[in-house]
């Protein structure tokens, strides 16, 4: 009994100290992080605009606008998240009655910058076309999706604005796709915050 006593009384005089030295706390208390912490930047700064706007007039008349935002994630903001939407007009009056379409959608992407001017891109796509069918002698919409992957290159135009050029493949190749050669999709717009 008397060994047992010797045992818990030290313990019990450990476990009742305990909390009262944690209460001190003028000279045993240390840093938890002796790095300086770097500043948020703001969220302007963080964000990025562009798109691209394709005209052509003339027999065949084809209008795109495709609007873009992105959001720079980390301290060095070498990846970003972003979506955007398209709208196309497209006219031929090479045919009677002239053929015309209007086409629209949505897509979501991710960027990884390598370098400060090349980047790695994956986008999904969809796109609503008409469609016309040979069999009904009808058009009529369909969803149409894309997963794009490839890259492209930002060249500094002044300021905080870029041109970028990319080239990107369709790895998904649906059926009602116009894209169905396997060539890549060259594209180039302006940027600002990239």
């Amino acid at each position: 009994m008397r060994a047992l006593a010797h045992v818990l009384l030290p313990l019990l005089l450990l476990c009742c100290a305990s909390p009262l030295a944690a209460q001190d706390q003028d000279d045993y208390v240390h840093p938890r992080n002796t790095r300086t912490q770097t500043p948020q930047r703001p969220l302007k700064d963080r964000l990025y605009w562009g798109g691209i706007v394709g005209l052509t007039f003339g027999t065949v008349t084809n209008i795109a606008v495709e609007p873009l935002v992105g959001y720079k994630f980390g301290e060095k903001q070498k990846f970003s998240l972003g979506t955007g939407i398209s709208y196309w007009y497209f006219r031929d009056n090479r045919y009677t009655p002239a053929f015309e379409s209007n086409t629209y959608g949505y897509k979501f992407f991710a960027r990884h910058r390598v370098i400060p001017q090349a980047f790695l891109h994956v986008e999904y796509n969809a796109m609503n076309f008409e469609l016309y069918d040979f069999f009904t002698q009808r058009s009529f919409r369909s969803w149409v999706p894309f997963m794009w992957v490839g890259g492209g290159y930002a060249a500094h135009l002044g300021g905080n604005s870029y041109l970028t050029v990319m080239a990107l493949w369709d790895v998904m190749q649906d059926i009602n796709s116009p894209f169905t050669s396997g060539a890549p999709l060259i594209s180039m717009g302006v940027g600002v915050g990239f």
